[in-house]
């Protein structure tokens, strides 16, 4: 249905489509994962990790995992900012759209690396709980943004 101004005018319809909605979004996570995770992995991996990676479980949580949920946090963050109104009323499609990035990220992840990353090791559910921490820590980010403006 057509809109009109004040002046009886057709106007645009400047909603984007939902589709158009969650690419945007999803652009918008992939940008800053791929940004922050560029960092992690240049800064601090290649200074302080090394080739045999590392030897604890508190050096895993403290150069590895923390780091991660850091990126998972900006990168859901940034998807949930770029998600445009009307659309960002709809809680599962909001979710969606925030969180689809690191998910994906996650699942590729996983697959390339499964003879590590099975089922019952440690780092598996290490980096499920990153994710899921991540994406619930940005999702709440971007609310608390939202509430404050």
């Amino acid at each position: 249905m057509p809109r009109y101004d004040g002046y009886g005018a057709p106007t645009a319809d400047t909603t984007p489509a939902p589709l158009l909605s969650l690419v945007r979004s999803w652009a918008a996570g992939v940008v800053v994962l791929v940004v922050t995770e560029y960092l992690q992995m240049t800064l601090l991996y290649g200074h302080l990790v090394g080739p045999r990676g590392v030897g604890s479980f508190g050096a895993a949580l403290a150069l590895v995992h923390l780091p991660n949920l850091v990126c998972v946090v900006l990168a859901t963050w940034a998807a949930a900012r770029a998600h445009p109104e009307p659309w960002r009323e709809m809680p599962v499609g909001h979710a969606v759209a925030a969180c689809a990035v690191p998910a994906a990220a996650q699942v590729l992840t996983l697959s390339l690396r499964w003879d590590r990353t099975g089922f019952t090791s440690l780092a598996f559910w290490m980096s499920t709980g990153v994710l899921l921490a991540g994406c619930a820590m940005g999702l709440l980010l971007d609310r608390w943004r939202e509430t404050r403006a």
